[in-house]
């Protein structure tokens, strides 16, 4: 299984183009942004194609534990600049072993340099019960046809 084959699931309906914010922005509009969309993280960039870094719900919930100001930063002072990506043809479980290593949710999708997409720790369990139950259904179907 195939990065590119959940980003073409999450394409339809629901999965519309990648939430970006810019690194100037402000964290208050961060956070009205990742609750008008109901996500935890958010991509930024400068031009919404190239990756600067990205944020989440963490990354504001640490900044805050330091220091109670931090919504009056700017994205660019609370995000993560180095970031672990995947291209369309990474395979699944190997995303999916780093994320859980590594303790990421949200890996961005980067083809040819370009965003291409986001994969959530949500995506990629939601693929896996699919494909279980998938196993499932045919080797009952299996069982009861003998």
């Amino acid at each position: 299984m195939r990065i590119g084959e959940i980003l073409q699931s999450k394409a339809a309906p629901a999965g519309g183009p990648v939430v970006t914010i810019g690194p100037d922005a402000g964290v208050r509009e961060l956070l009205a942004l990742l609750a008008e969309h109901n996500i935890g993280a958010v991509i930024v960039s400068s031009d919404g194609a190239a990756l600067d870094g990205i944020v989440s719900e963490r990354d504001v919930v640490r900044h805050l534990h330091r220091d109670g100001t931090v919504v009056n930063n700017t994205v660019g002072a609370i995000m993560t600049a180095v970031v672990e990506t995947c291209t369309s043809g990474d395979d699944l479980d190997e995303v999916m072993s780093t994320m859980t290593a590594r303790r990421f949710r949200h890996v961005p999708v980067i083809d040819d340099g370009v965003l291409a997409g986001i994969i959530s720790i949500g995506d990629v369990v939601k693929h896996k019960i699919a494909d279980l139950e998938f196993e499932r259904d045919q080797l009952d179907s299996y069982v009861h046809s003998s």
